[in-house]
């Protein structure tokens, strides 16, 4: 990485060099039968530079081609576009936790054994159910040095557990799942399979939802749909550009007051946690919303460069792309109200845990509409069985301004969003039932 730099230094003003090396183990089972062992490593090298005040750019796999990749970045930064920031010198980072050593100590035989556990539990406890299941476990290596004197290195493991079954009976299917990640092993098959079963159960009974607008519980699994849009309209990019309906909204009330949304990168031994982005800036937490208050948004350097703003510590990159503004981790904040209070409160309503398509319509907008892959019917403050064939549409502004609960107990999704479940007032469902 030096001689990388030491080369780019003196064809460009300012460069960087961005490196990322990751080792991962997978277990895979397709269909009750396991499918797949194997361990990938990969190691990708990336250089930006700054050259007559236009960006550059080149990757390159493994260590080495160092003049190659030089005269690559060279090469791009005369049609690159006008750089608006300097790379960052010299930081201090906050001490995240994001290393657990016995992450590399679970053997193979053991993630094997996780995922026969996990479908064994499912197939006694409903026949002719298909599982898929997995584990996976490994580490990734970021380092980063600059010409400014900007440096970067750390180290993160990572381990996944997830189990989803299918269910086909003539016409009907039914899906069902769990997962969680950590960057401690995560060896409690239990804890996803209690889920599962739940679901099963939930699931046994069928019932029929009315084509008309009813009052929506989204666990957590179900809330990732709701919020999609809204990692769009806070990105600093697509404020930029003037299509980000908040964008023009900071200071401003626009969501309900019992609804507070961050993005934390510091939060420990969670997945999308580290003490630097992925451009040397030092991690921190920023408030989204505040109360039902546009409090701010997250940007790169670049993008902030461009707003006149100062990076958010949000800079993130692919192996081979720039990098651009994303999420490390949404966190929804909890509210007051458990999960079985919302349901009771219901007379007539959906509990929603997957929605399937619900990209579809105007997202940057927040227009949403999915087909309901797993959700039940409430009847007098009960669950009463499984809705097929019905769909839901709506818009996530217009259901975040008038929540009716925000549930107390929050859960991690995917590594990437914390949320509680989401007590929403009225939402258009359409059922062929």
């Amino acid at each position: 990485m030096e001689r990388i730099l030491a080369l780019a230094t003196r064809a460009a003003e300012e460069a960087e060099v961005f490196e990322v090396s990751s080792e991962e183990t997978q277990v895979r089972f397709e269909a009750n039968k396991l499918k797949q062992l194997q361990t990938n490593q990969q190691t990708s090298v990336a250089l930006r530079i700054i050259k007559n005040g236009r960006l550059g750019y080149a990757t390159a796999t493994g260590t080495g081609g160092a003049r190659d990749l030089v005269a690559g970045a060279v090469e791009t930064a005369a049609f690159g576009t006008t750089a608006r920031f300097h790379l960052p010198e010299m930081s201090e980072f906050p001490t995240v936790d994001i290393v657990d050593a016995a992450v590399a100590s679970v053997a193979i035989k053991d993630m094997v054994r996780l995922g026969e556990e996990m479908i064994s539990v499912v197939t006694r406890h409903t026949p002719g159910i298909l599982c898929d299941a997995g584990a996976s476990r490994g580490t990734v290596s970021v380092r980063l040095i600059n010409s400014r004197g900007g440096q970067a290195e750390y180290r993160k493991t990572f381990f996944g557990l997830d189990i989803g079954g299918t269910l086909i009976q003539g016409t009907d299917m039914l899906f069902v799942g769990e997962s969680e990640s950590s960057c401690h092993p995560v060896t409690d098959a239990k804890k996803l399979t209690d889920v599962v079963l739940r679901q099963l159960e939930r699931a046994k009974e069928r019932a029929t939802a009315p084509t008309r607008q009813l009052p929506v519980v989204f666990t957590p699994d179900g809330v990732t749909a709701l919020l999609a849009p809204l990692m769009s309209a806070f990105n600093g990019k697509t404020v930029l550009e003037g299509a980000s309906p908040v964008g023009d909204k900071l200071g401003k009330v626009v969501f309900d007051s019992r609804f507070s949304l961050h993005d934390d990168p510091t939060i420990p031994y969670r997945p999308g946690s580290r003490p630097c982005d992925d451009e040397g800036v030092p991690s921190r937490r920023t408030a989204l919303v505040e109360n039902g208050v546009v409090a701010g948004f997250f940007y790169d350097l670049q993008t902030a460069g461009l707003a006149g703003k100062k990076s958010t510590g949000n800079g993130s990159r692919g192996r081979g792309s720039l990098p651009a503004p994303g999420p490390s981790a949404f966190v929804v904040a909890p509210g007051a109200v458990t999960f079985d209070d919302m349901v009771q409160d219901m007379k007539e309503g959906l509990v929603i845990e997957q929605l399937m398509g619900a990209e579809q319509g105007n997202i940057l907008g927040g227009d949403f509409s999915g087909n309901v892959l797993l959700g039940y019917k409430v009847e007098n403050g009960k669950i009463v069985g499984r809705v097929k064939d019905t769909m839901v549409s709506g818009n996530v502004y217009q259901i975040l301004k008038d929540i009716a609960a925000v549930g107390s107990e929050s859960k991690w999704v995917g590594g990437m969003l914390q949320t509680p479940p989401i007590y929403c007032r009225r939402l258009v469902v359409s059922s062929k039932g």
